[in-house]
């Protein structure tokens, strides 16, 4: 009985530690979501900023002013790009953090398992003594009986 409480020890530190990894994995998931958003939030403001820039660039426009809208969506274009690289890192951790999340499930069932199977044993050792000990008593009434009848 003292494995099974072992056993059952294990059994609780590993749902905890598979709690964490689901806790981990879902701020992970939340991060790599917000870093998606902010890849959207920018391309969004691009096109707008182009389309709003593209009517007023139909009429005439000075040089510096069309300059600065290049050198303003250069830096936007950077500032997507590198913000694409943080959400794929966001992602990559993400992925990490299922792996983790899908280790730990794993362990846990692999000891709710053992625990499943030693409880199955000792379910079959108990039923073997019992059915031993019924056996036994049996057999002792059986020679009671005999020794009563050859007594009369």
């Amino acid at each position: 009985m003292d494995r099974i409480h072992i056993l059952g020890t294990l059994l609780e530190r590993e749902r905890k530690r598979r709690d964490q990894a689901l806790q981990e994995c879902r701020e992970l998931e939340r991060q790599a979501q917000a870093a998606l958003g902010q890849v959207q939030t920018l391309q969004d403001y691009r096109l707008e900023y182009q389309q709003r820039w593209s009517g007023q660039f139909r009429q005439a426009a000075p040089i510096e002013i069309l300059r600065c809208y290049h050198g303003f969506v250069g830096r936007l274009d950077q500032a997507i790009n590198a913000q694409q690289g943080v959400a794929q890192q966001a992602e990559t951790r993400c992925q990490a953090g299922r792996e983790r999340l899908r280790q730990r499930e794993l362990k846990l069932a692999t000891v709710q398992r053992l625990i499943e199977r030693r409880q199955h044993l000792l379910r079959q050792a108990a039923e073997r003594r019992e059915q031993k000990q019924s056996d036994e008593a049996a057999q002792r009434k059986a020679w009671a009986a005999r020794r009563d009848l050859a007594a009369i």
